[in-house]
């Protein structure tokens, strides 16, 4: 028998021992077994048989290897196998590389040999330069070379073009060339126009031409009138000139009086016309509208 087989027996046999009233009884025989297995402190341990015993004591073992590997959840250390016990510290150790490469807080300095240490300070290092180019946090140019300066100071004249053409972020238009300012001003009043179009909240009209602002007021008028006579939400009745509300008004009768006709649809009788509602005969009882 191996060394795991006896474990998984110990545990059985112990299992075997444990006080009947140290927790609730749990009625259901099939749910006590799922409480056992899931280790909840519903389990009724003193009702299992033997096989069931040696499965939950399975379970647990596997459970607690887990929590072990993870570093999550109670570990007890003397119930692995000198292999499991092994890739467990295997496991830590190679976390703890990890953690001490990312930064992690988790990071124990003193589990490292002095290669990984030069390795973890490199890594860090690359990590500094690479925060100080994409402009993350805090950059200290003292602790940088010169090469490292101006490679970080072309990605940051880079960031800032960049920002002047999306419209992200701060603009300096000082540091910028003169193409460059004429660039991300067009832009800017392409990305202005195009808010105003569409009837977004950025819209700056004190931007717009003349000439724009009157093809905004095109654009939004229809959209407006498309969206009424569709019944979508962005309709404003308002915009809408006498001769729209007059034909959507005319639209909306001759719908009505086609569902009262076909009684298909919402039919509203007050709304119709004396010849419309005489063409139409009265519906009996409670369908009638």
């Amino acid at each position: 028998m191996n060394t795991f087989s006896r474990s998984l027996w110990a545990c059985a046999a112990w299992l075997s021992l444990w006080p009947a009233l140290s927790f609730p009884a749990t009625l259901d025989p099939m749910a006590n077994i799922v409480a056992c297995r899931m280790g909840w402190i519903s389990c009724d341990r003193s009702r299992l048989t033997l096989l069931e015993m040696t499965e939950v004591a399975r379970t647990d073992h596997a459970r607690n290897l887990s929590n072990c590997r993870n570093g999550v959840g109670p570990c007890d250390h003397w119930r692995l196998t000198e292999a499991e016990a092994i890739g467990v510290a295997v496991i830590r150790y190679d976390r703890n590389v990890s953690n001490c490469k990312d930064g992690s807080a988790a990071c124990n300095p003193s589990g490292l040999t002095a290669p990984e240490v030069r390795e973890v300070a490199l890594v860090q290092r690359q990590r500094k330069v690479s925060d100080c180019r994409d402009g993350v946090g805090r950059c200290d140019p003292s602790t940088l070379t010169a090469g490292e300066v101006a490679e970080v100071a072309v990605a940051e004249r880079q960031r800032t073009v960049s920002d002047c053409m999306t419209g992200f972020g701060g603009c300096d238009y000082a540091h910028l060339t003169r193409s460059e300012v004429n660039d991300a001003t067009l832009e800017e009043r392409r990305r202005n126009l195009s808010e105003c179009a569409n009837g977004w909240d950025r819209c700056d009209r004190s931007k717009l031409t003349e000439k724009e602002a009157i093809a905004v007021d095109l654009t939004v008028h229809r959209r407006n009138a498309s969206d009424c006579k569709d019944g979508r939400d962005g309709c404003d009745y308002s915009m809408l000139t006498r001769p729209e509300a007059e034909a959507m008004a005319a639209t909306e009768r001759r719908r009505n009086y086609t569902a009262c006709l076909t009684q298909h649809g919402l039919c509203d009788r007050a709304r119709l016309a004396p010849p419309e509602a005489a063409a139409i005969p009265p519906l009996p009882g409670p369908a009638a509208h």
